[in-house]
């Protein structure tokens, strides 16, 4: 049976996209050592499920449509920077979520415990933080100088995003980066007793 990298998400506002990418550029989206996320590709990650089976996925979808379906739908602002674990050995550059992190942590509580009980996702060990990954340092070199320029634009603003729909990701990993295709969505808001996507 195929298998699919699958994960949950949430969509982001044109908008607040291209702020994102215009940040990126501003940290210096031609620097060699950060694979930046192309734009895209870019979203909020609720939970990724790694390799799951083609059949598997169907039952996925309808787990996270009753789910989704219990919350009511939201805005998210975007704003902050940060790394990953920290500013002064960044390994991950991502963008925070300044409003909307309450009602995104109960989201991702419900998911999981759906897919949980579905038996394809194994829990995390570290805590749901939400965020927007914005790129991944590739070496070591300079990593003082990120910790810089995060400082100097702490106070940096993406806008604001409605949150209406969960989408259900497959992801495709390809020579020239991940490709990403939607197999369900689950709108926000609208109990189903049942029924796939």
């Amino acid at each position: 049976m195929a298998r699919v990298r699958t994960f949950i998400a949430v969509d982001l506002a044109a908008g607040v996209r291209d702020r994102l990418i215009a940040v990126q550029d501003k940290l210096g989206g031609s620097s060699a050592g950060v694979k930046w996320v192309a734009g895209p590709n870019m979203h909020l990650t609720l939970l990724f499920l790694g390799e799951v089976g083609e059949l598997e996925v169907v039952d996925i979808c309808r787990v996270v449509q009753g789910r989704a379906g219990r919350h009511e739908p939201f805005t998210l602002e975007v704003a902050g920077l940060g790394a990953f674990p920290n500013e002064r050995r960044p390994k991950i550059l991502w963008a925070g979520i300044a409003d909307g992190a309450k009602p995104l942590k109960a989201l991702h509580a419900e998911l999981e415990d759906g897919l949980l009980e579905l038996g394809c996702y194994r829990r995390e060990d570290r805590e749901y933080t939400p965020h927007l990954t914005l790129g991944r340092l590739t070496h070591d070199e300079r990593t003082a100088d990120w910790g810089a320029a995060l400082a100097k634009n702490k106070d940096w603003h993406g806008g604001i995003s409605p949150v209406d729909e969960v989408l259900v990701m497959a992801s495709e990993l390809r020579r020239d980066g991940p490709r990403y295709s939607v197999m369900g969505r689950a709108p926000l808001g609208q109990r189903v007793s049942g029924g796939h996507l």
